[in-house]
């Protein structure tokens, strides 16, 4: 063997075995996105696999339903600390060996194995005007409210069922997290006597901010891209149109409306937003534990 032949196989070596995924990757996701980002300046019907431009985007700032599902999109990012607090909060409580801990680490993971079809169905029932929910309240002297036909609470009763639907692979993620935190600063915030939130703030926060970072971008990413089954079941997009999200926007405009040119328009929009909105996040809680 000559010299240095070694070495540079050895060089070598990694970006040959990482080959096939990125193969893959780019094969069955970058050229697909690329596809459909072209395919979001040709016209629909008449004009299909004509240039048209910007036309399809003018058409979505124009549309009142694209409208309301960007102004859900933007209430999805402030309910976001919410949804990763969830089950940040339960992961710690099970870290910390509360009473009954294996047996909530069991239940608190159990709905996310359940189909959104059949979690939909069940809270149909449960939110219905006549339903269990505001049965309990009348009994509180609470009046009934319209959890799914009113436009107000419509859209926060669906990310209210995604969110108990989806936390426990987030809180998965969270134990996971937990496994390489440094038990002996826990003790030691004991020992100097930190109460239970200063310990979380200033103990379980900066030690766990890598895994806080990517709950943050794919709780995002599951609000924004996995919500379609209970919106479908749930509400069918109303009502009057008020829990429209890009997804279920795409899919009535591409299978309903047949504008397929106007949904990949939508899609490359919904694309950029979750590539901003994850850049943003990474950027402020990198800050955020640079500060700490």
């Amino acid at each position: 063997m000559r010299p240095g032949t070694g070495r540079r196989a050895e060089r070598l070596a990694p970006y040959v075995l990482v080959a096939p995924a990125v193969l893959i990757i780019v094969v069955l996701r970058l050229w697909p996105l690329l596809l459909g980002v072209n395919f979001s300046f040709t016209g629909d019907g008449a004009l299909n696999g004509t240039a048209v431009g910007l036309d399809n985007y003018r058409d979505l700032l124009d549309d009142p339903l694209f409208r309301t599902a960007l102004r859900n999109v933007g209430l999805l990012v402030l309910l976001l600390p919410v949804a990763v607090a969830i089950p940040g909060l339960l992961a710690t409580f099970i870290y910390l060996r509360v009473p009954g801990h294996r047996l909530f680490r069991s239940v608190y993971f159990f709905p996310a194995v359940l189909s959104p079809v059949i979690v939909g169905a069940i809270f149909n029932l449960l939110l219905a005007y006549d339903g269990p929910l505001n049965a309990v309240l009348g009994g509180a002297g609470i009046g009934p409210v319209d959890w799914l036909g009113n436009p107000n609470v419509a859209i926060f009763a669906v990310v209210g069922v995604h969110v108990w639907a989806t936390f426990g692979m987030a809180l998965v993620v969270f134990l996971a997290g937990f496994a390489t935190l440094d038990a002996a600063l826990v003790d030691a915030a004991r020992v100097d006597g930190a109460s239970l939130r200063q310990t979380i703030w200033h103990v379980i926060v900066p030690g766990l901010s890598r895994t806080i970072q990517f709950v943050f971008v794919t709780t995002m990413i599951g609000l924004l891209t996995s919500m379609f089954g209970l919106l479908y079941i749930m509400t069918s997009g109303g009502p009057e149109g008020s829990t429209y999200l890009p997804e279920y926007y795409i899919w009535i405009q591409q299978g309903q409306m047949n504008r397929p040119a106007l949904a990949s328009a939508a899609s490359t929009a919904l694309f950029v937003i979750m590539l901003v909105v994850g850049l943003l996040q990474i950027g402020l809680l990198r800050r955020a534990g640079r500060e700490d």
